[in-house]
């Protein structure tokens, strides 16, 4: 199963992008989908997580007020608008599926099942 992450760049400092996760299919729609991301030197670390329904939704503190993921299910695709980015937000940004039940556990990386490839952002100052 491959999930298909798109919709990175490079913007200055205060810019806004993009991203999107396409799943594999309909089944995706019932996943919890999460965003991740790996700057370098750095190991990955957890952005943001939506559960299938559109809601709860999770953040990091640091995109807290600034990122905000949402869902289409009927297209089997999750976003996340980048808003106010920083160059600190610079990294490989992954989509991830969970679809094993319950959202108590979602900020680690073994908390999800199924990986997309990445897209980079480079936010510049």
């Amino acid at each position: 199963v491959q999930l298909q992450a798109s919709g990175g760049g490079s913007v200055q400092a205060g810019g806004s992008l993009r991203l999107s996760c396409a799943g594999p299919g309909h089944t995706s729609s019932a996943w919890t989908m999460g965003w991740f991301r790996q700057a370098p030197g750095k190991e990955r670390e957890f952005v943001s997580a939506i559960a299938w329904r559109g809601s709860p939704t999770y953040y990091a503190e640091a995109v807290r007020g600034r990122f905000t993921i949402s869902r289409d299910n009927a297209k089997n695709t999750v976003f996340l608008q980048m808003n106010s980015l920083k160059p600190d937000d610079t990294a490989v940004y992954y989509c991830a599926g969970r679809s094993r039940g319950g959202l108590s556990a979602l900020y680690g990386n073994a908390d999800y099942d199924y990986w997309g490839q990445g897209t980079l952002v480079t936010v510049s100052s």
